[in-house]
């Protein structure tokens, strides 16, 4: 990777307004941002509201298409659009989890999940689009299968972790779910055949070289056999596990951890995010935003990260979003307690 060769920046592109209270989350559409499709993100707030940004394909600059409002009745926490880009999914401190359709460019709310006792914190669908997993508060995991005419069956409420779920994640390549909590784990959720139980495999814990603190958030790398979680101890973990033998139908193959980036934050970090080509970035309570990559010069200790970038005061108060953009252009965005959402690309220095 010739990143850590030029000198890189992230540049402001614009900065984004509408929102009324703190901009929880944010997510791409993934049939977006490809070829002659203009890219298109959802962002969920404090504001109880939903809103749909576009980029202009004429004068490039980001829109508000539309508000999604009047469905939750407190903070929206969460957003996840199905890998068709159809399909929205909300979670919110409602505790509901609302499922909107995109019909001609009008969204319409077309069904209510309902079940958490308080506060859902996450939302996520699997590669196939056949799954949705929700968590929160109760400290449950919900796996929600989609039938047809926007109908979802919960097929399962997992129980494990003792406190609070902040994220549900789901691998993207095979069903195994992965989720992250305020009880300092992230635990693995898989099923030994497609009509199986899902049971909890493995726990990342602080015994096994885990977080000594809530994990916050976590992402994977484009090809699923690596894993970084973050956390309120102020680090980065990276995990790996053998993918390979696990497609091939081989049975489960544990997370390993393989590295950990600690002395870069000196706060909270809230949210963390894989590019398609191997850069990290991170959102913390500093109000910065960072880019880590794989060093090259492999040590004998296996691969280590270094730091590609920060930006300082990114936002004016803390960051609880980074996504990039799946399309081709090193797009990032970024969400805030100030409100706001900015986009950022990744650029080498005039």
């Amino acid at each position: 990777m010739e990143l850590l060769d030029g000198n890189l920046q992230l540049k402001e592109i614009q900065k984004l307004q509408g929102h009324t209270d703190r901009v929880w989350s944010l997510a791409w559409n993934p049939a977006s941002a490809f070829a002659d499709v203009p890219a298109v993100f959802a962002s969920c707030s404090g504001d109880k509201t939903v809103r749909i940004w576009e980029q202009s394909p004429s004068t490039r600059s980001w829109d508000c298409k539309a508000v999604l409002e009047e469905t939750h009745t407190r903070t929206v926490r969460s957003c996840a659009w199905s890998p068709s880009g159809k399909l929205l999914a909300t979670a919110s401190f409602d505790a509901t989890t609302a499922i909107w359709e995109n019909v001609g460019g009008d969204f319409e709310c077309v069904s209510t999940l309902e079940g958490h006792e308080n506060e859902v914190k996450s939302v996520s669908w699997n590669a196939s689009g056949s799954l949705l997993a929700t968590c929160g508060r109760d400290k449950t995991v919900w796996i929600w299968e989609v039938m047809p005419g926007n109908e979802f069956e919960c097929l399962q409420v997992l129980q494990g972790h003792t406190q609070d779920v902040k994220m549900v994640q789901w691998h993207p390549t095979m069903d195994i779910l992965f989720s992250c909590s305020y009880d300092n784990t992230v635990k693995v959720w898989w099923s030994e055949d497609a009509d199986g139980d899902w049971s909890c495999i493995q726990t990342l814990g602080e015994s096994s070289n885990g977080h000594s603190s809530t994990v916050w958030s976590l992402a994977f790398n484009a090809k699923g056999d690596k894993l970084v979680t973050s956390s309120d101890d102020l680090t980065l973990k990276i995990w790996e596990a053998d993918i390979i033998r696990m497609q091939s139908g081989d049975g489960y193959a544990p997370w390993n951890h393989l590295c950990t980036l600690s002395g870069y934050h000196d706060r909270t970090i809230f949210s963390v995010h894989w590019s398609r080509e191997g850069i990290i970035a991170s959102g913390a309570a500093d109000d910065a935003v960072r880019l880590f990559v794989e060093s090259k010069d492999g040590s004998m200790n296996g691969p280590s990260y270094q730091l590609l970038l920060k930006k300082e005061k990114a936002h004016d108060m803390d960051v609880n979003s980074v996504q990039w953009c799946a399309g081709g252009k090193r797009l990032l965005a970024s969400a805030s307690d100030d409100g706001t959402i900015k986009i950022w690309e990744l650029a080498t220095l005039p």
